[in-house]
């Protein structure tokens, strides 16, 4: 005899079906609705949820719902644009949600990166950005705090890179890199991902028209919805 197909895959196959006719940003049903549809328990319905949220079909936002995903952005990482230049190159709305600014004393690896005196002070940044209202990445931004007048500026909408060019320090050079690394309970929220969930760390020191190290950032992005594409010519 045939074993009966299990609840949270019946349920996965019809939220495949919904997903394949829908647009990206399209509300799903809620884990209350799936329940009552399917008559099963609410780990059930969201057991098919998060499969599906691991592959990238759609997302969760506290409070709102579940929806159909973006596919994933893509950035190709040989040409230096800010994340609201790619966005807007892909048809998308940036946006950034300030979680805190200020200045301090400059750690040691900031000081290394931004080519600083000991105990030199540092202007610094964290927000979550957005694409379309989807939590894209959380980002560190450090900068010498010669710099620090950028922070009042709108930041929640304007580029961080034209505040830069404001006061006469142009980006543009950029040194990095990239790994791998599970998302913490804090990100996991600010991200609205399962705590543990893969996320693509990129560190990057970026230098102005001068030369001059003018940004220390680490962005940590949610790694099924981001893609950064590489481009290698070997020389002879």
């Amino acid at each position: 005899m045939r074993a009966a197909t299990p609840a949270y895959l019946v349920i996965e196959q019809e939220l495949r079906r919904i997903i394949r006719d829908a647009q990206p940003g399209d509300a799903l049903p809620s884990d209350a609705e799936l329940c009552e549809r399917f008559g099963v328990s609410r780990m059930t319905a969201r057991q098919a949820v998060q499969r599906l949220a691991a592959e990238g079909l759609l997302y969760r936002v506290s409070g709102r719902g579940t929806f159909v995903a973006q596919d994933p952005v893509h950035q190709r990482m040989n040409r230096l644009l800010s994340f609201t230049e790619e966005m807007a190159r892909r048809g998308l709305t940036a946006r950034s949600e300030i979680i805190d600014s200020g200045v301090r004393a400059a750690l040691d690896e900031e000081s290394r990166a931004l080519q600083l005196p000991a105990k030199a002070q540092v202007a610094t940044l964290r927000r979550i950005r957005f694409a379309d209202d989807v939590p894209m990445a959380v980002e560190d931004v450090r900068l010498p705090a010669v710099c620090a007048a950028v922070l009042s500026a709108d930041l929640a909408t304007t580029s961080l890179f034209t505040a830069l060019e404001g006061l006469g320090r142009v980006p543009t050079r950029a040194l990095g890199t990239l790994t791998a690394a599970p998302a913490g309970t804090t990100e996991a929220k600010q991200l609205d991902v399962a705590v543990g969930a893969p996320l693509l760390v990129e560190q990057r020191t970026i230098l102005d028209q001068h030369g001059t190290p003018v940004e220390y950032t680490e962005s940590r992005y949610v790694g099924d919805r981001y893609r950064f594409d590489i481009e290698l010519l070997r020389q002879d």
